[in-house]
C-alpha cells in the first residue's frame, strides 16, 4: 500500500480545514520528521496552481489525470469549489476510493458534495448541519438517521466534519491512519484544542 495521503483541493478550498492533519503526518512536536510514515501530496483539476479562499496558490503534486491509483487515504478539503461543476469530476475518483475500501475523510462543503452524491447513505456521518446535506443531497441523500450531530463522525474508513472541525477531522484520521499511538494523538489533540496556557498554567 501506498504511504500517500491524497489532498483534494478545489479552486477557493478553505486551507484552514487541512492544517492539522498534515502537519501531524509530517512533524512531531519538535522538528519535522526523518521518516514520516506517510507523505502529503496535493491532488487538485490541474497541475496549475490552486487558490485557497484566502487568496493563497498551492502548486499540486498530481492533477486528476495524474493521481495514483495506489495511496492510503484520499481527504476532500472544503471550500466553495465543490458547488461548483468541476466538483463533478472528484465522483469517480470517490467511488473508486469507497470501492477499494481506502480511507476517505470529507469536511465542510465536501462532506455535502458527498451526500449529494450518495456517499454517505451506509455510513454515520455528520456535516454543515443535517439542512445542508439535505440541500445538498436532494434524492440522492436517504440516510438522515445516519447523521449525527457532532463536530466529527468515523464510521468504518469514511470520516466526516463540519467546517469548524479541523482539529477533530485530524484526530479521527490520524487513528484511523495509526500515524502515531492513541495516547499521542489525543495529546496533540488535547494541545492544539486548549492551548498551551491552559495545559500548562503558572501556579
Amino acid at each position: 500500500m501506498s504511504n500517500e495521503i491524497l489532498y483534494i483541493l478545489l479552486p477557493d478550498y478553505a486551507a484552514h480545514e487541512d492544517v492539522y492533519l498534515s502537519q501531524a503526518v509530517a512533524s512531531d512536536e519538535f522538528a519535522l520528521k526523518e521518516n514520516p510514515k506517510y507523505i502529503n501530496r496535493v491532488v487538485a483539476p490541474t497541475l496549475e496552481p490552486v487558490k485557497s479562499i484566502g487568496g493563497f496558490r498551492t502548486l499540486p503534486d498530481y492533477s486528476f489525470d495524474t493521481m495514483p491509483d495506489d495511496y492510503a487515504a484520499l481527504v476532500l478539503i472544503g471550500g466553495f469549489g465543490w458547488s461548483t461543476p468541476v466538483a463533478d469530476q472528484v465522483v469517480p475518483i470517490v467511488k473508486k476510493a469507497i470501492e477499494k475500501g481506502k480511507i476517505v475523510g470529507a469536511i465542510c462543503n465536501a462532506a455535502s458534495f458527498m451526500a449529494k452524491h450518495g456517499f454517505l447513505n451506509a455510513v454515520k456521518h455528520t456535516g454543515n448541519g443535517m439542512e445542508q446535506l439535505k440541500y445538498w443531497g436532494g434524492e440522492n441523500y436517504t440516510n438522515t438517521d445516519g447523521y449525527i450531530h457532532a463536530q466529527a463522525v468515523s464510521d468504518g474508513s469514511i470520516v466526516t466534519a463540519n467546517g469548524s472541525a479541523t482539529l477533530e477531522f485530524a484526530k479521527e484520521l490520524l487513528l484511523l491512519l495509526e500515524n502515531d499511538t492513541p495516547e499521542r494523538i489525543e495529546m496533540y489533540y488535547q494541545f492544539n484544542k486548549q492551548g498551551f496556557c491552559s495545559l500548562f498554567s503558572i501556579e
